[in-house]
């Protein structure tokens, strides 16, 4: 691909006339609500009983058709009723009512009977390619032409006058929109690709983590590591650690000083992330002074476990490296007792689905629950009391954080190469 300065910021080699601009109506047929009779309570029957899936804007999700979700099936005399809007595989449903208004997706992979509902259209072409348009449909241009040209409160609302009345700017060769077209299709395929690795390792953590974890009122966990049958013991949570540091409400002004622009990286709630620690959100750094002045010798080494106590409360994580942070607003650090647990182990049972679950009972607050050391105090944990099995068990989970991290970031890469991508390929 080559840079452009004639209007476009990116666009693809063998390419340089000038787009043209014109209205959606003219490369689009638009079919909606025009002579569709609707369906009520009655025409409502399950799909085993024969009914034909009539789409609705829960089925449009992140700009592609999805069935996960609560489908609607209606009579097959209530889907002839309405042929203009029977949907095929090349179809662009398109939301034209309510909160989801501008949503839209291209249909592929349709292998059964399918209508609409009334809060979405339907978009066919035939002079233009629709792959092609189904991207431009998702560009600043027309959303904001969505945003400026619905009317109605509560409800939002356009009509199909509102719609082909969008002014659009597309390439005068077919070949370039199918190019573009195609560019885009193929990422995201890429994208679907990690968010379904992504997706499957989630779901394989949340099995393994209510199989090698004793359910409650148990002491032996479903699946276990060869080599270890000693029941697991129930201890106070705070048994477990030595100490707990803890910097709450202590910002630099207090300390009559200022963050720097280099330092020492502050941790606070905002970058400890599930597991991780997201080095480019809520950056402050503290210098030399600032460090002595407010860690008072309490420094964080490698391995240790950081917890957010509130906005958010519970995520957990390990201080990656062996440099010096900051322990920053709503997080503290645990200094473990190594003779009853290690501290993989506990950044591993910190994010089980039952110390959780207490913690979410515990917590206090509206909106921004949190979590105090008195309420710590009350925690038991069920835990093996061999240290070799807790790291086995720790080393299973960190190897799945690790891959899920992996998926999650190039997942999050791929979205804004799309993102940079609708802003400099098109006018």
């Amino acid at each position: 691909m080559q840079e452009k300065t004639n209007k476009l910021a990116l666009r693809f080699k063998g390419f340089d006339e000038d787009w043209e601009q014109c209205k959606l109506g003219e490369i689009i047929l638009l079919n909606g609500r025009i002579g569709f009779r609707g369906y009520t309570e009655k025409d409502i029957i399950s799909k085993e009983e024969g009914g034909i899936l009539a789409f609705s804007p829960t089925n449009i999700v992140d700009n592609k058709l999805t069935m996960n979700c609560k489908n609607t099936y209606i009579t097959r005399f209530k889907y002839d009723e309405s042929p203009e809007i029977k949907i095929h595989n090349g179809d662009i449903l398109f939301v034209k009512t309510g909160s989801t208004l501008g949503k839209s997706a291209l249909v592929t992979g349709l292998f059964e009977d399918a209508t609409l509902n009334p809060q979405v259209v339907v978009m066919r072409t035939n002079k233009t390619d629709a792959t092609f348009l189904a991207v431009l449909l998702l560009t600043d241009n027309v959303m904001a032409q969505v945003n400026s040209a619905k009317i109605g409160g509560a409800v939002p609302t356009l009509t199909e006058t509102n719609i082909k009345d969008f002014d659009i700017i597309v390439p005068k060769m077919d070949s370039e929109k199918a190019q573009i077209g195609l560019y885009f299709s193929n990422l995201d395929n890429l994208i679907t690709l990690h968010q379904r690795k992504y997706t499957k390792l989630v779901n394989i953590k949340k099995s393994m983590l209510e199989k090698m974890f004793p359910k409650n009122g148990e002491d032996v966990p479903e699946i276990r590591f060869a080599g270890f049958t000693d029941p697991w013991e129930q201890r106070k949570f705070l048994h477990c650690i030595s100490k707990i540091t803890d910097f709450r409400g202590r910002t630099p002004k207090k300390l009559g000083m200022e963050w720097s622009e280099s330092g020492y990286l502050a941790l606070s709630a905002l970058n400890v992330k599930d597991g991780y620690i997201d080095f480019t959100q809520d950056v402050h750094y503290g210098n030399q002074a600032l460090y002595d002045k407010w860690m008072l010798g309490n420094e964080l080494h490698q391995g240790q476990v950081i917890f957010t106590t509130e906005a958010p409360m519970g995520n957990v994580a390990q201080i990656p490296d062996k440099r010096k942070y900051i322990l920053s607003q709503r997080t503290i650090a645990f200094n473990v007792n190594p003779n009853l647990i290690t501290e993989n182990f506990l950044a591993t049972i910190l994010r089980t689905p039952s110390v959780s679950t207490t913690l979410n009972a515990l917590s206090s607050g509206g909106t921004a629950k949190g979590v105090s050391q008195k309420s710590l105090a009350v925690v038991k944990i069920t835990m093996p009391s061999d240290l070799k099995e807790q790291e086995h068990l720790a080393s299973i989970f960190r190897r799945l954080d690790f891959l899920i991290t992996l998926h999650q970031r190039k997942l999050e890469k791929l979205q804004h190469i799309k993102k940079a991508c609708l802003e400099k390929m098109f006018v």
